[in-house]
């Protein structure tokens, strides 16, 4: 039998929250996402489009993204090589959520007056 902080651990690592936060979460994805989304496709351009991002953190976000299935990379035989980005049809399924806490961000922003 398990006790109490072993079944709040499991419940923890269990919880499809947690797990949707793991995918998604964080300071940028959801930025990332929504300006993919919007045709901001091009690295250069999601950099400049997002300023406070680092390089190094994009490359790494756009990577977690992509190997998660959320967004796909396609690279033009170009020179130089053209790589742009792309949300996916799973990538898409995200969207209805991050409108609910767009409107969830407004509402409490406009209650504090800002």
């Amino acid at each position: 039998m398990k006790n109490n902080s072993e079944q709040n651990f499991m419940d923890i690592e269990n919880c499809p929250i947690n797990y949707a936060m793991g995918k998604i979460g964080g300071k940028w994805k959801p930025l990332i996402l929504h300006r993919i989304q919007v045709g901001v496709n091009r690295f250069g351009v999601l950099q400049r489009a997002i300023p406070m991002i680092s390089k190094q953190m994009l490359t790494s976000q756009l990577r977690e993204l992509e190997a998660d299935g959320f967004i796909e990379r396609k690279i033009y035989a170009e020179v130089p090589p053209r790589v742009e980005y792309f949300v996916t049809p799973k990538g898409a399924t995200i969207f209805p959520v991050l409108a609910a806490l767009a409107a969830w961000g407004k509402s409490q922003r406009a209650e504090a007056g800002q």
